[in-house]
């Protein structure tokens, strides 16, 4: 735990005073200090007995190497707060079980610094620390954490290997690079904000709907928009996803006749893996996943009589 930018208990200021003033005898006492006995140079610095220390740490180490100070309860009425130092064990609790799927209650956490840690508190009393902690209690939703498949990592780390291939020792490129991308905008886009007199009110005279949806196809170096690379194009029907509205025919076109003209011949594009950037190749032997019109394309490219029950 660290005390930096924050006010040090008296306890603790008493603890580097006696902590100074140990190893100031040491060093006027004698030229070498043995480091033998840790628990031992630590009782004798701090006042207190060996078998103090030794408990001390063992209880340490049962805890998880977590500093919990365990105050014994006077008599009469129940302790109105908690020590703080237990903040930190309630949240590390709290967090764990969440993460785990299991429900987290005032009695549970009651029951866990009771067992673990011996401190015995109310449940009002942890019920109002919690909430002075910044804990809530509510309804739990579901986390949707989603855990990426190997063959994307792997994808990944081998993308940025190439792209660090293709760099020189003081960070330029060996070779110019060539990003691409398509994206789409509606006509009467625009933001829902606007300032207006307040004795006007509110309206503004903006069309209905979202429009006509066009798509932009560009490119892009380190210097800059590829030249003579721009492709946009009205799409003839509004889905949810564009990519509904470009083809490998589209991009092709677009490719061959547009951003190839304008690029060096030595140049790297590096595209997205859209299904319309995937197309197999008319001479590629298909898959089992393939289409029936790639089986029937590929049978007679290679001269060979389809099944009849294709």
């Amino acid at each position: 735990m660290s005390f930096q930018g924050k006010q040090l208990p008296a306890e603790l200021v008493e603890t580097v005073v006696r902590l100074k003033n140990h190893y100031d005898e040491e060093r006027k006492t004698g030229k070498f200090v043995s480091t033998k006995d840790a628990a031992k140079r630590t009782a004798d610095a701090l006042g207190i007995g060996i078998a103090t220390v030794k408990r001390i740490m063992a209880q340490y180490k049962k805890d998880g190497d977590e500093v919990v100070v365990r105050i014994k309860e006077r008599p009469g009425r129940p302790p109105s707060s908690m020590c703080p130092i237990a903040q930190p064990i309630v949240r590390k609790f709290i967090r764990t079980e969440n993460l785990g799927g299991r429900r987290v209650s005032i009695g549970r956490v009651c029951k866990f610094l009771s067992s673990k840690h011996g401190i015995d508190v109310p449940k009002m009393t942890l019920w109002r620390t919690l909430n002075r902690w910044g804990f809530s209690h509510g309804e739990g939703r579901r986390r949707n954490s989603l855990k990426e498949q190997d063959r994307i990592i792997f994808a990944r780390r081998e993308y940025l290997r190439a792209k660090l291939a293709n760099r020189n020792p003081d960070g330029t490129l060996k070779r110019p690079e060539v990003y691409l991308d398509e994206t789409y905008i509606n006509k009467n886009h625009s933001c829902r904000f606007t300032w207006y007199l307040n004795e006007d009110g509110p309206l503004v005279n903006k069309p209905s709907g979202v429009g006509p949806r066009f798509i932009l196809v560009h490119a892009i170096t380190e210097d800059g928009w590829v030249g003579g690379a721009q492709l946009v194009f009205e799409a003839k029907k509004r889905t949810g996803d564009y990519h509904g509205q470009m083809n490998w025919d589209n991009f092709s076109t677009w490719f061959e006749t547009q951003l190839l003209p304008n690029i060096p011949s030595e140049a790297i594009v590096i595209l997205d893996n859209a299904r319309y950037h995937n197309v197999l190749d008319t001479e590629s032997i298909p898959n089992k996943s393939s289409r029936k019109e790639q089986l029937l394309l590929s049978a007679t490219i290679n001269s060979k009589e389809p099944a009849q029950n294709i």
